[in-house]
């Protein structure tokens, strides 16, 4: 009996388009920790700036390299207004209201809600440094954090695949509503980075595509 070849696996290509360097250097340490499913194809790009993400975005999807072009950024502040001005740019490019929430990967208020979620279940009230910088000391021992690059360097250093595991616990009890304070969708996503039902990329083109 001859040797059989293993099948060819077919990768979905995906492109997140994140919000500045401490989105783009936190998927990437996930990347490299090889937590998700090799089916999946990810690439990041860094748009360095919430403006800049639309013009991005829209250059990623008419590119047709990619099955699907993701966001990743967070909300910052009430009244969330650059944040209101991608989803309606996103929402306008494709013509359909709420395209823009199932492209959109978010944290409330802000991304470090997200990462701080790989050491204790704590709320964020605030996207401002300083007053999430005694939060950030007591969990990862990283003093007065302002993003510098040393400083997100080093919170990255101490990501594991065991504290991922216990992010995912605790993030998945958050509620998925961008206006609420403290809220996040990234479990969701993590999901789907996980699963080899690549279905849900399906069913989010037929919706931006018109096709629902």
């Amino acid at each position: 009996m001859k040797n059989r070849l293993p099948p060819i696996l077919q990768q979905i290509r995906i492109c997140i388009i994140c919000e500045g360097s401490e989105e783009y250097e936190y998927l990437d340490k996930l990347k490299k920790l090889d937590v998700w499913n090799r089916k999946y194809a990810i690439r990041l790009e860094n748009a360095d700036g919430n403006g800049m993400i639309p013009a991005r975005y829209q250059d990623k999807y008419q590119n047709g390299t990619y099955d699907i072009v993701l966001i990743f950024c967070d909300t910052d502040k009430k009244p969330y207004e650059q944040y209101m001005d991608i989803k309606h740019k996103i929402d306008d490019f494709h013509g359909i209201k709420g395209a823009a929430e199932m492209v959109i990967i978010y944290g409330n208020p802000c991304t470090m809600q997200i990462i701080i979620t790989h050491w204790k279940e704590i709320l964020l009230n605030s996207p401002a440094k300083k007053i999430n910088a005694p939060i950030i000391e007591e969990c990862t021992g990283v003093t007065n954090y302002k993003a510098r690059s040393d400083q997100r360097e080093e919170i990255f250093r101490q990501i594991s695949r065991e504290n991922y595991r216990d992010m995912l616990i605790r993030i998945k009890k958050f509620v998925d509503d961008d206006t609420i304070v403290a809220s996040s969708n990234f479990g969701k996503f993590m999901d789907y980075f996980t699963t080899d039902d690549d279905t849900w990329v399906e069913e989010i083109n037929k919706v931006l595509d018109g096709c629902s």
